[in-house]
């Protein structure tokens, strides 16, 4: 019997993307690496629990969902998440950010000083930079304040980032001109919180960590993993929680999330480039990344 794994998800660390495994086993992402994998045959996706704690039900999930969890494992997560903003007590130091994501598509953001550009790695930001650093319920108010006064969202669904990446400027300059452009609007609004630290306008552009320059054209996406499927392929590019593997089909774009939840087996050499799982084709031709 083939041995099984449990994808726990992908991180990023100053070497660049991991594939995390349960038992703390971790497979590094570089481009040109073959990724291959199948899923049990007659196996089932498993909610993963919430804050450390398997589900008490271990419910099924759907293999669309990027989340992994049941209802009420989700709504136990929800629950203590900085990002739900349930957390006011948070002793920790906080950046506010924004980040590009491509042409017209800029967030605000904020995340634990400790954390440096993790956060903005996990999210696939193309260009980002720091707005400002101090507690945690400044760096909130100040989010609200752009939101309010500049009308810059602090959410973006991910299928828009996705999307936007076909029509990146080439030069790195032009990719960060939105991000000088609402720094500068940021800093002079009125109300901005004293106990929060202006921070200067300095761009970090992440093409080059992802591997987005010169990338092929992918043709869709994995729609969800199901018993018996697989998915095998070189790794040309990586971004937020997506992998871009060169299949025989073609190159697809694999989100990582779609991943915890299953029982995973090592595919053979015999399947290198095989992608026997639905697929969601791009509607419209793309010229770029996707």
């Amino acid at each position: 019997m083939a041995q099984m794994w449990k994808c726990s998800g992908l991180r990023w660390s100053d070497d660049g993307p991991v594939l995390v495994w349960s038992g703390g086993r971790r497979s590094p992402l570089r481009r040109g690496k073959r990724v291959a994998f199948g899923v049990a045959e007659g196996g089932v996706r498993e909610c993963v629990g919430a804050r450390g704690h398997s589900c008490a039900t271990r419910a099924r999930v759907s293999g669309r969902s990027t989340g992994a969890r049941c209802e009420e494992c989700a709504r136990l997560d929800r629950a203590h998440s900085v990002a739900a903003d349930t957390i006011a007590d948070d002793p920790r130091p906080y950046h506010v950010y924004l980040a590009w994501f491509g042409p017209g598509m800029v967030k605000v953001g904020i995340t634990a000083v400790e954390r440096g550009s993790a956060r903005l790695l996990e999210q696939g930001a193309v260009c980002f930079s720091w707005l400002g650093a101090g507690p945690l319920m400044a760096a909130r108010r100040a989010e609200e304040l752009l939101r309010a006064a500049l009308r810059v969202p602090d959410r973006i669904p991910y299928g828009e980032k996705r999307a936007v990446r076909a029509v990146l400027p080439a030069a790195p300059a032009e990719r960060a001109a939105e991000i000088e452009e609402l720094h500068a609007l940021a800093v002079t609004l009125g109300g901005w919180p004293e106990s929060l630290v202006p921070e200067p306008c300095q761009p970090v552009d992440h093409v080059g960590v992802f591997g987005l320059d010169g990338v092929p054209a992918a043709f869709g996406e994995v729609a969800e993993l199901v018993p018996g499927g697989v998915v095998s392929g070189e790794l040309v590019a990586a971004a937020g929680p997506d992998l871009h593997l060169a299949t025989r089909r073609g190159v697809v774009v694999l989100d990582t999330r779609l991943l915890p939840g299953w029982g995973l087996t090592a595919a053979g050499t015999e399947e290198g480039g095989q992608l026997t799982v639905p697929v969601r084709e791009f509607v419209t031709p793309q010229d770029g990344l996707f």
